[in-house]
């Protein structure tokens, strides 16, 4: 797949009946409430140090999701730094020498590039799905658990500085379920078993069916942060679902991972980038 990229993203100007209990951070159906965007220059940087127990929790291994009622969704995986299986990579190799996007950061220290792809997807799905109301601080709890954002790393043009893959779905991992190939390794450099890919890491089968392009440049590209933050949200919002609703906002969160301790740490993600508050341990529970 290739790489080359016409425009910057400076171009690209709740009542539930699921028990969350212990679950769903305080607060943060009060935070959601509010679709307004925050001061991107807020200072406060939270670095992931390997075998820090609050960032390994957000980035441990979870089972796939299938909701009831929906069309049939395919499992994901967190990312994690390397492939644990030799790769065929099949996409062009990134141009050497490039330095992380200068944009200011944004809540908490979220890169902002990753900021500004989340706002755009925000945006686009607003203008073409108003009924799903998906604020970006919820996409932005999606980029925080899966990958930290492309680990806190990408150009100007979003896209990561070093490819984001999952973990390679071939059962040895527990917790994982076995995903054949289905894209020839065309997406995910892989032949005979699926990985996630992207910063929002998703399966190459969903991405084909879900992949958007989010800079208006022609592509539809599963690595880069604006693609793949609008893809996101394309798939969270798909079957009608309203994110103003926390019951469905559930719903749709559990499509990444079927697992509440999962939906905890997204919802706890996401109300500290909307208030620019940083979650508490108990906020993230294991996954």
């Amino acid at each position: 797949m290739g790489r080359h990229r016409k425009q910057s993203p400076a171009t690209i100007k709740r009542s539930s009946v699921i028990a969350l209990t212990g679950l769903v951070p305080a607060g943060f159906v009060a935070v959601a409430a509010s679709a307004g965007t925050l001061d991107p220059t807020a200072s406060a940087v939270l670095e992931h140090v390997p075998g820090d127990d609050q960032d390994d929790q957000a980035l441990g291994l979870a089972a796939a999701a299938e909701p009831a009622g929906t069309a049939e969704f395919a499992a994901h995986a967190m990312a994690k730094a390397a492939p644990s299986a030799p790769a065929i990579v099949k996409t062009v190799a990134l141009p050497d020498g490039r330095q992380p996007a200068a944009l200011p950061p944004g809540p908490l220290g979220i890169p902002g590039v990753a900021v500004a792809a989340y706002q755009n997807a925000e945006r686009t799905i607003a203008a073409e799905n108003p009924v799903c109301g998906i604020p970006w601080y919820l996409l932005a709890g999606i980029g925080r658990v899966e990958s930290t954002h492309a680990f806190g790393k990408a150009d100007a043009d979003g896209n990561p500085l070093t490819p984001v893959y999952g973990p390679v779905l071939d059962g040895s991992l527990a917790g994982n379920h076995v995903v054949g190939d289905t894209d020839g390794g065309a997406l995910d450099g892989l032949s005979g078993y699926d990985r996630a890919i992207g910063p929002m890491q998703f399966l190459p089968e969903t991405w084909k069916r879900y992949g958007a392009d989010g800079n208006g440049d022609g592509i539809a590209d599963p690595q880069n942060l604006f693609d793949a933050a609008l893809t996101a949200g394309k798939y969270l919002c798909d079957g009608g679902l309203n994110m103003r609703d926390l019951t469905q906002q559930t719903r749709a969160i559990l499509r990444y991972n079927n697992s509440m301790a999962y939906v905890a740490n997204v919802m706890a993600w996401a109300g500290s980038y909307a208030s620019g508050i940083a979650p508490k341990p108990g906020d993230l529970p294991r996954i």
